[in-house]
């Protein structure tokens, strides 16, 4: 575990400079807006280690799959995020010398991240190797006020004596991902100018063909200035300002950034919009664009926040991770989605994963309006179509959503992901279910709901295989959520889920028949829904087979997982953690250790399906054995914990998840933050400590606070109602702040909670 930042509640700060650990500190100090991002890269040159990366959210490429032997059925393309315009890039130098904080000496090095406003700083003292002395002082912001628009204020200050300093602000188009299967170059120029305080670029993607459109408007103040002349490439725009500046005098360069790509734009606009943009911004000033953000910050933290007092360790890991997921995901545009790194890095192509109906909609289901989660359903419905040519590509009726997507192809290329992991699809119909449970929105089951489920469970009648000797129905060939098991029989967790898929289909069917007959008589019609395969689904549901050991009372993970030599992960030695880094894959799936919740990920997604009783079973069976080298695992942990009243082992799960990232626990941050794993610090305050659950339509809870916290609360939007909930030692009060009376439960009691009231309990 490696920390290099401190513990303060709403700033991430790393004090003196770390070059061996700066891929890390560069993703810990990631930005964005939820339309792009990037790292905390520093915008001067920096010839050390670091990992240059700019990402504008839905532009992607295809690129070619490379595996060692090709099978039938791998999808042809990983889709990838990309690395795109360098835009906030800012050349700096002392008479001739070029700043670069690798090759100076820095006697002085602040870089942080403030949460509360959304914005980069960053500090230093640095000599140069012929003994020039100079401070620098950087903001930066990707302003959620105007998406389109990064502002960049640069402060350099000559110490001692007087310097000519010269800034050469650029936009580079020459860029690579480092994730390229060939290192191939993902971009063409298409348009470029410059002139003296002005620059934009225009790129397009090979065979995507998304344009992304870059303009710089760059003002110096302070000291006497000349404008130099511009570069103007194919790939590359500057122009250079020279700056003679007396000892102790700062000055200043202000660079104001316009980025728009043609994914939701006009191409033959982009040109005249990104120079318009800049222009405006750049006469509203830096001073207006970066107070109007830190308000549109301030706004957005009044809901999203959860406050906890005697634990700064645990609060600032909750507020980080909200900072994140709200630089990643917004909601406005139902064409973009979250992905495992967001804007922070490239690993995983920067694509969709189960993780976002998994762990991220319940976040914004609680923090957000409906229309944000709704967003992420209809996201799924648009990519229907594709989702089903998924599956006959593996020779399957119905759909089969992808495990990574940009445009809802697969585009994953191992094969006991793509072909095995289709547990995936389960988490799809439990988002459709999670976000009627919680808004009560039936309205989305007729529009767009049950077709969705129609194919889902055509997918899995059509995957499971009926055993005649037996009388039952099985899924053979499968990988659950536990990675470290691949081509196993009868996943637990893959059966229940494919199950209760087919329950929820029929009675979604059910209700619409009763509630919206002509609409269902539309789909039923539409869909070519026969009686015979809805007998089919029943008899599927009524005789799946589910894995279970009846001496220890617990479900099987898979078939045969009892002949493993089971032992708990506390007798391996340190030296052998973690697994994924020190073992061969053979001795990995081998083994019985498991990677993150299998078993208790059902155990929580369909929670109240089962008794405190089997939960405290399977939890006390599985969680010694697992070594939660997934992100996601944590917090699953932490919820049944609390749950089942383990309160030391659900606080230490939380602090897992909220700081996973923080103190790189897995020793992988430097490629990227863990985005999609962070609701699970939310989940786990909400749902774990809090104890959430919408049963019968109602809110209720049932509160516990860990030992080491005085207090902590937070707000939830819950059908036109927005309450402020603190847990204390003492007890809970529920303040209603919108909405007329509502009533809730608590530990089983009914608790009416009058408009604009609060009630102790």
């Amino acid at each position: 575990m490696e920390r290099i930042v401190k513990v303060d509640e709403w700033k991430v700060t790393e004090s003196g400079m770390h070059p061996q650990s700066n891929r890390l500190a560069e993703s810990l100090m990631s930005i964005g807006n939820g339309h792009m991002g990037m790292r905390g890269n520093f915008e001067e040159t920096y010839s050390g280690d670091t990992h240059e990366g700019t990402y504008v959210g839905g532009v992607y490429y295809p690129d070619k799959t490379r595996v060692g032997w090709w099978k039938n059925g791998y999808p042809e393309f990983f889709a990838k995020v990309l690395n795109s315009i360098n835009v906030t890039g800012i050349r700096i130098y002392i008479d001739e010398e070029e700043l670069d904080l690798a090759t100076w000496s820095v006697s002085e090095f602040k870089r942080e991240l403030n949460m509360k406003h959304g914005y980069l700083e960053r500090t230093f003292r640095a000599e140069s190797p012929n003994g020039k002395i100079i401070e620098g002082h950087v903001i930066r912001f990707f302003s959620i006020d105007d998406h389109s628009i990064i502002g960049v204020q640069y402060e350099i200050t000559p110490v001692d004596e007087e310097r000519t300093v010269t800034f050469q602000p650029y936009l580079n188009g020459d860029v690579r991902n480092e994730d390229a299967n060939y290192d191939e170059d993902f971009w063409e120029p298409v348009t470029s100018q410059g002139e003296a305080s002005f620059g934009r670029l225009r790129m397009r993607t090979r065979k995507t063909e998304f344009d992304v459109a870059a303009a710089m408007k760059t003002i110096v103040e302070g000291g006497v200035v000349e404008e130099g002349t511009p570069t103007i490439d194919k790939e590359y725009v500057d122009h250079m300002i020279q700056v003679k500046a007396k000892a102790n005098e700062p000055i200043t360069c202000y660079k104001y950034v316009s980025v728009v790509s043609s994914r939701n734009v006009e191409k033959d606009n982009l040109d005249n919009l990104v120079e318009t943009s800049v222009k405006e911004a750049s006469e509203k000033g830096f001073v207006q664009l970066f107070h109007n953000h830190k308000v549109a910050w301030e706004d957005r933290w009044k809901h999203a926040d959860v406050r906890i007092e005697g634990d700064q360790e645990a609060q600032q890991g909750i507020r980080y991770n909200i900072f994140q997921l709200y630089n990643t995901y917004t909601g406005e545009d139902a064409n973009l989605n979250i992905g495992p790194k967001g804007f922070t890095g490239e690993k995983y192509g920067g694509s969709t994963y189960w993780d976002t109906e998994a762990y991220c909609l319940p976040f914004y289901l609680g923090t957000a309006e409906p229309s944000i989660a709704r967003n992420l359903l209809i996201y799924r419905y648009n990519q229907l179509q594709q989702a089903k040519e998924n599956a006959k590509k593996l020779g399957l009726d119905g759909a089969l959503y992808p495990m990574v997507t940009m445009n809802g192809e697969e585009s994953h290329n191992e094969w006991e992901i793509t072909f095995e992991e289709i547990h995936r699809n389960g988490a799809i119909a439990h988002a459709i279910w999670n976000y009627i449970n919680y808004t009560g929105d039936t309205s989305y089951l007729g529009q767009y709901g049950f077709e969705v489920l129609v194919e889902l469970s055509r997918f899995w009648a059509s995957r499971v295989t009926y055993h005649p000797r037996k009388g039952v129905y099985m899924i053979l060939g499968v990988t659950g959520p536990n990675e470290y098991e691949n081509n196993v029989n009868n996943n637990w967790y893959t059966n229940r889920i494919a199950a209760w898929t087919l329950e929820y289909a029929l009675g979604v069917a059910k209700f619409l028949e009763k509630h919206d007959p002509t609409r269902y008589q539309e789909l039923y019609e539409s869909l070519q829904v026969e009686g015979v395969e809805l007998d089919h689904w029943k008899d599927i549901l009524a005789n799946m087979y589910e894995p279970y050991d009846e001496t220890n009372g617990v479900f099987l993970q898979q078939d045969g997982y009892l002949d493993k030599d089971l032992m708990p992960v506390s007798e391996l030695e340190e030296r052998h953690l973690p697994l994924n880094q020190n073992w061969s894959w053979d001795r990995i799936l081998r083994s019985c250790f498991i990677k993150q919740a299998d078993v208790l990920q059902g155990l929580y997604f369909l929670n109240h399906r089962y008794s405190l009783e089997e939960k405290e079973r399977n939890f006390h069976f599985y969680e010694p054995m697992t070594v939660h080298e997934s992100s996601l695992s944590p917090c699953v942990h932490s919820i049944l914990a609390a749950e089942i009243g383990l309160g030391e082992k659900a606080y230490e799960m939380y602090l897992r998840t909220a700081r996973l990232d923080l103190d790189n626990y897995n020793n992988d941050t430097d490629d990227g933050l863990h985005i999609t794993s962070m609701a699970g610090s939310w989940l786990s305050i909400v749902h774990g400590f809090a104890g959430l659950r919408v049963k019968n339509g109602q809110l209720a809870f049932k509160p516990f606070i860990p030992s080491d916290w005085d207090r902590y609360s937070f707000k939830i939007n819950f059908r036109g109602h927005l309450l402020e909930v603190t847990v204390d030692k003492e007890g809970m009060v529920i303040q209603q702040e919108e909405g007329d009376a509502i009533t809730i439960v608590v530990d089983d009691l009914e608790v009416t909670i009058p408009e604009k009231r609060a009630v102790s309990l």
